[in-house]
This record gives structure tokens, sequence and C-alpha cells, in this order.
């Protein structure tokens, strides 16, 4: 009598687990990538709103420092005694007659701008590109630092929104009295 050779090899259910296995892990592998992309999209935007709140910053401490603005005029405009910044919203455009981004000068600034290089690569050409900045605002927020009546805490809030996401970026800062 012959025996029979028993067959080896993976079983119909060792096969589905393993495909199994294998599909949760390439659809992980998708969805980081999926979550690389979108942060590498949102790479540029974030570098954007971090500039735009240090320009606000700067200004605000460079008109302080130069005596273009008073340490009183650094408040929010609803603030008692009421200061040049306004406390909304605002669009991202250039300074205003002032100098200063935020204030009530600013509404007559056009939008600001990012200028790039245009096809030959070189900025300060005929072909530079601009990139508008619809989108985006920033808010000054200036509050009295508590017990120090020569002490003011600035914080300026850059949101943007890209597809469905939300985004904001903050910069906390303060400003003394003395120069």
């Amino acid at each position: 009598m012959r025996q029979q050779k028993k067959e080896s090899g993976f079983t119909l259910l060792e096969t589905m687990i393993a495909v199994t296995v294998l599909l949760i892990g390439l659809l992980s592998l998708a969805g980081l990538l999926t979550s690389s992309l979108t942060y590498m999209r949102n790479a540029q935007n974030d570098f954007i709103a971090q500039e735009k709140a240090e320009e606000a910053m700067e200004a605000i401490f460079t008109a302080k420092y130069t005596d273009s603005i008073t340490f009183s005029e650094i408040a929010n405009t609803t603030a008692s005694p009421p200061g040049i910044f306004l406390a909304t919203p605002q669009p991202i455009l250039q300074p205003g007659s002032d100098g200063l981004v935020g204030t009530a000068a600013d509404s007559t600034a056009p939008p600001a701008y990012l200028y790039l290089p245009g096809p030959d690569g070189l900025m300060g050409t005929a072909d530079d590109l601009t990139v508008s900045l619809n989108g985006f605002t920033r808010t000054i927020t200036v509050t009295p630092y508590p017990g120090d009546a020569n002490l003011k805490q600035i914080s300026v809030t850059v949101n943007y929104t890209l597809g469905t996401l939300n985004r904001s970026y903050t910069m906390t800062s303060y400003i003394s009295a003395f120069n």
C-alpha cells in the first residue's frame, strides 16, 4: 500500500490573514504619506504666518524705541485709554501712513504680497511674480501686565485657511515703558 504524501503549503486561512496584515500595513503607510504631504503643503504658509507676525512685532518695537509712538499708544483701540492698534482680525495689508501694521492708517493701504522670482530665477527683473496673501488675517492684542504699569504684553496672531484647515500662529512678547 502506498502512503500518501502530505502536501505542505499555506492554507487559505493563513493566506487571508497574511493579506489582511499586509493591507493594514500598506494603508498605514498611505495615511502617513497623506499626512506628510499635508504638512509639507502647510509648511510654506506656516512660515509666511510666522514672518508676518514677526514683522508686526518688530514694527511695534522699532516705533516705540525710535519715539515714533508713545508707550501709552501701544494699546488696542478698545482699551481705556484707547491706543492705535485695531483689536479685530485685519487682512494682511502693507503698512499705512504711520508705518505700522494693524492700525486704522492701514485702511487705505494696498494688500501685502509675496514677491517671488519669475522664470529667470532672479529677483528684481520684469518677470517677478506677486503672490497675494488672501485668506491671511493678523490680530494684534495688547494687554497691560498685571501689577506693573510699565509693562505690556503684545500678542500677534496670524490666521489662515488652507482648504478645510484653519491654522494660526501666535507670537507673544513684552514691551517696557523704558527705553
